[in-house]
């Protein structure tokens, strides 16, 4: 009994990460269209924010330990090499995904990284994908291509930038985990993903400078940055961890598939995001295609 009660309660904070992530995104597409906001503008901001902010939580946590990436060269390289090509890439491209599309179709998109891992592992292990793998990648692209099209290949649904900035943030992703596999088992979460929203922080706001965009700081602005950066960061972080110590990594990738479904529901219900049905067909089949390749066994990644 006091099993099947501990499992419930991975399984709903693993659920409230994830939708912590999904509402994050619907945030930023309010401040995209009710106050001006860019995609230069809230990454910057929110990289370096939230990076703060889970470094703090990580000291709280790890104490000294924080630093000792820094102790191996190659390790801190891989860091500085994650934070730019890892952390930054993803993040940026799905918040401009976001900003030329919607939280919804942007995060379904996102959600396309396994299937880029997938291509990765083949081509460097030389080996066709299984059957199955096959099925999922061929699911993928006739997701995207009824989300794009609608069926018809002289119609383009999404605009360039939006098409574009989704597939780009789904190649994000992929390398985001690739690059920080390694250093994620070395040093846990709140170091590398922390010590990466910084470091990529510091370099987007060296060239964008966001200080420079005017932006209205009132009282929405204010809430739908801490819906990003708060919510969608360290609350989303901590919960979704916890929630996979408990129930486990396989578990939490098939409950991670509740982050792009919220952000469809918020962006459809508050923000007024369109969806036909042909939309729902895609969304599906790309989402199937990360429950299916969740079904792979971890040896078939490495």
């Amino acid at each position: 009994m006091e099993g099947n009660r501990e499992k419930r309660r991975g399984i709903f904070l693993t659920l409230a990460g994830g939708m912590c992530w999904g509402i994050s995104g619907c945030f930023g597409q309010f401040l995209f269209q009710e106050k001006g906001a860019t995609a230069n503008w809230l990454v910057s901001i929110r990289l370096l924010t939230a990076g703060i902010l889970l470094l703090i939580i990580g000291y709280i946590h790890q104490g000294k330990k924080l630093n000792e990436v820094f102790h191996k060269k190659a390790d801190a390289k891989k860091l500085l090499g994650f934070s730019v090509f890892g952390m930054l890439f993803c993040q940026y491209t799905y918040f401009a995904a976001v900003q030329y599309s919607n939280a919804g179709t942007a995060t379904v998109l996102q959600a396309l990284a396994p299937t880029v891992i997938l291509a990765f592992v083949c081509i460097r292990n030389l080996k066709l994908p299984k059957g199955f793998e096959l099925t999922a990648v061929i699911s993928a692209v006739l997701g995207v291509f009824l989300l794009s099209t609608h069926g018809n290949i002289h119609n383009m649904m999404l605009t360039k930038q939006a098409l574009f900035f989704g597939l780009a943030s789904a190649i994000g992703a992929a390398s985001y985990n690739l690059l920080a596999a390694d250093l994620l088992r070395g040093y846990g979460v709140y170091v590398v993903v922390g010590f990466g929203m910084f470091f990529g922080g510091l370099v987007l706001c060296a060239i964008v400078r966001p200080w420079n965009l005017m932006i209205p700081l009132d009282g929405e602005t204010l809430l739908a940055l801490f819906g990003v950066i708060v919510i969608g960061t360290a609350i989303a972080f901590s919960l979704y961890l916890k929630g996979v110590s408990i129930v486990g990594a396989f578990m939490g990738s098939l409950l991670g598939t509740v982050e792009p479904v919220t952000a469809i529901v918020v962006s459809f219900l508050f923000l007024g995001s369109k969806f036909q049905w042909i939309d729902l067909l895609g969304f599906a089949l790309i989402l199937g295609t990360v429950l299916l390749l969740s079904l792979r066994s971890p040896h078939e990644e490495a």
